[in-house]
């Protein structure tokens, strides 16, 4: 599911004051289904997208696709929490996240930029994690992780870690089961996200080594500033990545 909205910005030059149409992301979603299940999740999907923090949506598309290739079953990252109480200690406790496995203060910081300052790009952006070299084929568009989904047995027990953390809600298991969809990718040394929703403030940095890391005040509260971005090996074969990371269909469970 994917919700917009067109808003009309003035635009200024020397010469002349234009209009343009842009899109704005409001809402999106994602998930592997059984059969019997996709009447709830569309209602579920529509409902969610209609009553988005960032407004109300004027498109609202929702598509269904038989995924013919058969999942791979990919583990769940743990979830721990890096303490800090303002977005300046959340910065200084991404570069420490980050440098401990293997990112360069080039790429965090590139990394960070793309995540915290611009226009919010549809998926994620990748970013070498030596050179710091952003390598997405399209930086409007990015990429954009799809075709994964979690075990019924697994979210039950996923559902209770987070509930004894008070964190059990829809917005951080989906955060959990991409994160491991992502980390589980050969060329990927770790993830960067901050959401562009405004009342959401809690991020998180997440890899194999050191698993799904929320990241609370990681920016202030009514910003609509957010991202994602995939660190990773600086030789890694780029069309692979995207293609695992947008076709390949998983199933996290332990």
């Amino acid at each position: 599911m994917r919700a917009s909205k067109t808003v009309r910005r003035k635009t200024l030059s020397v010469k002349s004051r234009k209009t343009k149409d842009t899109e704005i992301h409001i809402s999106g979603a994602e998930g592997l289904y059984e059969f019997s299940e996709i009447e709830r999740i569309t209602k579920n999907y529509f409902l969610r997208a209609m009553s988005h923090p960032k407004g109300m949506p004027d498109k609202v598309v929702i598509t269904i696709e038989k995924i013919k290739q058969k999942p791979i079953i990919i583990p769940l990252l743990p979830v721990s929490t890096f303490q800090c109480n303002s977005p300046d200690e959340a910065r200084k406790g991404m570069h420490k996240l980050l440098s401990g496995v293997g990112i360069s203060k080039k790429a965090i910081q590139n990394g960070i930029r793309v995540v915290t300052f611009g226009t919010t790009m549809h998926g994620a952006a990748l970013i070498l994690n030596e050179s710091g070299i952003r390598v997405e084929p399209d930086k409007r568009r990015g990429v954009r992780v799809s075709r994964l989904g979690i075990r019924k047995d697994s979210e039950k027990i996923l559902s209770r870690r987070l509930r004894k953390e008070g964190i059990n809600t829809t917005t951080v298991k989906e955060a959990i089961i991409l994160a491991s969809k992502v980390a589980s990718c050969k060329g990927v040394v770790a993830e960067l996200c901050i959401s562009d929703d405004p009342d959401y403030t809690t991020g998180y940095v997440a890899s194999k080594g050191l698993g799904y890391v929320r990241i609370p005040h990681i920016k202030q509260k009514g910003s609509p500033s957010g991202g994602r971005v995939f660190f990773i090996k600086e030789r890694a074969d780029v069309k692979r990545v995207i293609e695992y990371l947008e076709r390949r269909p998983v199933i996290a469970g332990d």
